[in-house]
């Protein structure tokens, strides 16, 4: 009882947004696992994955994209060479940073430019201010401060541009 089979083009969307939801999930975790560096090659590409997974995902499938790529830096254990161990403190917060980014492109009612910026802006701001307040109590060393600011911003607009131009191919 109020199970429906998807037949014709719907059952086609749901797989698309299944593949594409392993896709985003697979990427997200890898590349900050395997590519490591530079930080700005490597935020660039996951924050395009979380772009495109606001456009091409719904609900709780956009939760492995934004969680997996700071476990994929843990694992990897490269990203900040002997300092890697301090992200731990971070985690929690570039899981929340993510989840803006996402929350602000994928539900404000604005171009996908302004969006993108708000979001970028959000992300940057939520990440460097905790960093900041985390170096001010010394738990974690102030290298992390030029990471978790600027170069935040960057990535992330940067890979917003990258996901406009994939999500544009797609279209074709």
């Amino acid at each position: 009882m109020g199970e429906y089979k998807l037949s014709g083009f719907w059952a086609y969307l749901r797989k698309l947004e299944n593949a594409e939801f392993v896709a985003y999930s697979v990427i997200s975790f890898f590349v900050p696992m395997l590519i490591k560096h530079p930080q700005v090659l490597v935020g660039s590409l996951v924050n395009m994955v979380l772009i495109l997974s606001a456009l091409n995902l719904s609900g709780k499938k956009l939760i492995p994209v934004i969680v997996l790529p700071s476990l994929g830096a843990l694992a990897g254990g490269f990203l900040f060479g002997d300092l890697t161990i301090y992200l731990i403190y971070l985690v929690p917060f570039i899981w929340l940073g993510n989840a803006a980014l996402v929350a602000i492109f994928k539900y404000l009612k604005l171009n996908s430019s302004l969006r993108l910026g708000i979001g970028a802006a959000a992300k940057t701001a939520l990440l460097f201010g905790v960093t900041f307040l985390l170096v001010s109590l010394s738990v974690v060393p102030q290298m992390f401060l030029a990471a978790m600011g600027a170069m935040q911003l960057v990535t992330a607009m940067t890979g917003g541009l990258l996901a406009f131009t994939v999500q544009e191919l797609k279209s074709r």
